[in-house]
């Protein structure tokens, strides 16, 4: 058996999320399809972190067994041609010892929000960024998001059906920026080795309050502090959510 580890990028708007459902159709479903059309049997793909129904991926690694062995260019290749037309793609494919571990072996994982913040509806960006017409003050957005760095009980932050044994996380970067390459367009850059569900989207939803002026930045420290969903922002659609990448 051989293990490759895999970088891959997906446009997350034709499907319900990354992990296999039998009624729908997801990721990880069309990914190892794609694998057993090349293989000629099943493989079970395993993946760094589940992303939610049009949740987008940049940098999403996976890894997976084959019984015999292939170059790892030869791997991406082959995987990519039965991947068409689906929007997934393998970026990068590496050989690695069975030791790895997608999932258990990642440090850190990074995710970026887009948000187009404009009068105009979206067009060309529907689907793959947030779409807010009120200016958004972002200074004051970076003065809320100050008050969730660090080790905290993020149960405010927290979906309900959130399957995490703790609420407890460890946010090590939480920066709004405006992108250089378009002014209309603003950033939430997260970094943490782990995110609880909806984590991101409940953070930037909030942050998006402080934005519009209808929370002060210190209300965003309340909110952490009662541990209740119920005190938090709305949930930012999944549209904007990009996977970017993890470190191993």
């Amino acid at each position: 058996m051989q293990r490759y580890k895999c970088t891959v990028e997906y446009d997350g708007r034709p499907y319900h999320g990354w992990q296999y459902q039998d009624e729908v159709i997801s990721v990880q479903r069309v990914f190892e399809a794609a694998i057993e059309k090349f293989a000629g049997t099943f493989v079970r793909v395993y993946v760094s972190g589940r992303t939610d129904a049009g949740v987008h991926a940049l940098g999403q690694v996976v890894h997976f067994d084959l019984p015999k062995y292939y170059p790892a260019e030869a791997v991406m290749n082959a995987i990519n041609h039965h991947l068409k037309p689906d929007p997934v793609a393998i970026k990068e494919c590496e050989e690695v010892t069975e030791d790895f571990h997608a999932r258990f072996s990642s440090k850190k994982r990074y995710y970026m929000y887009r948000i187009i913040n404009r009068r105009a509806p979206l067009t060309f960006e529907a689907g793959l960024a947030w779409g807010i017409y009120k200016p958004l003050d972002i200074d004051a957005m970076n003065e809320a998001a100050r008050h969730l760095i660090g080790t905290f009980d993020f149960t405010t932050f927290r979906a309900t059906e959130c399957q995490a044994k703790s609420p407890i996380k460890t946010l090590e970067k939480l920066e709004i920026k405006r992108s250089e390459e378009n002014p209309l367009e603003i950033r939430v850059y997260t970094e943490s080795r782990s995110f609880l569900h909806h984590q991101v989207r409940n953070m930037v939803g909030t942050l998006v309050l402080v934005g519009k002026g209808a929370w002060k930045p210190i209300d965003v420290k309340t909110a952490l502090e009662a541990c209740d969903r119920r005190a938090g922002g709305p949930t930012a659609p999944a549209d904007g959510l990009y996977f970017v990448k993890v470190d191993y």
